[in-house]
């Protein structure tokens, strides 16, 4: 038997971010690495500038995501004022940015991605971690920092319900958090579907280790680029990860 550490993720809008240049602030259908290591570190008080702590936090845990709804697509149109470009110098923070006289700001163009009334169970494991999987329930409960989904303007909706579960594999952690029906009749995609299915996404297993046997589903391994390497200079590396889609009854436009 093995340990999971299993948490459910919801909030009117989450934000999960993908590779971003430019104007476009693109956002995927399930939490990123990064947004789950970084509730991790902000429930442990561990913050952003400690590299050390952050990279063990990010190498010592794997993580799996049941998609129990993707939530809908919302994109959000911003204007951003900035200043002008300057060789002979940088701006390291927002601060900087607005410190220059106000007639030299010029203006940009932003879009952001937001999923709406998405929701999600989270599974974390894992041998080298540097907290027990308790540990992490217990801080997960009692957070240093405000907890968020992907952006600070996302607040979490309901308490993470952190809990560890002992299950010989994957599929049967999973199993035992059953998806909320309520949350889910209120959800914007609780339309039934012929095409009602479940979305499972998980990293450092087999699909055979990971309880999802047969040939059932559609199901495929690509990279992500969301592993941390370095939060202050915001630097991520690839990841495999396994997707997989079974039907279930459950409507989801994931893929």
């Amino acid at each position: 038997m093995s340990e999971f550490l299993m948490l459910k993720l919801y909030g009117p809008m989450a934000s999960w971010g993908e590779i971003a240049v430019g104007e476009q602030r693109l956002s995927q259908g399930h939490p990123t690495k990064s947004a789950v290591i970084g509730l991790l570190a902000a429930a442990l008080g561990i913050k952003r500038e400690e590299e050390r702590q952050q990279l063990r936090l990010a190498n010592g845990y794997q993580m799996a995501v049941r998609v129990d709804s993707p939530g809908a697509l919302l994109r959000d149109y911003h204007t951003v004022q900035v200043p002008p470009p300057d060789r002979g110098r940088r701006y390291y923070t927002r601060k900087d940015e607005m410190s220059v006289p106000k007639d030299t700001m010029s203006t940009i163009l932003s879009q952001r991605d937001y999923r709406v009334d998405a929701h999600y169970t989270v599974a974390l494991y894992g041998n080298t971690a540097p907290y027990t999987l308790v540990e992490l329930a217990i801080a997960l409960k009692s957070p240093c920092y405000t907890l968020y989904l992907g952006r600070k303007s996302c607040p979490l909706s309901l308490p993470l319900d952190p809990k560890v579960v002992e299950a010989e594999q994957l599929k049967s952690a999973f199993d035992k958090v059953m998806v909320d029906n309520e949350l889910y009749n209120c959800s914007q995609l609780s339309a039934t579907s012929a095409d009602q299915c479940t979305a499972y996404l998980w990293e450092g297993l087999s699909r055979k280790q990971a309880g999802f046997a047969g040939n059932d589903g559609t199901y495929l391994i690509h990279e992500r680029r969301d592993h941390v390497v370095s939060r202050k200079r915001w630097q991520f590396i690839n990841r495999k990860e396994h997707h997989l889609m079974v039907r279930t009854g459950v409507k989801n436009e994931l893929f």
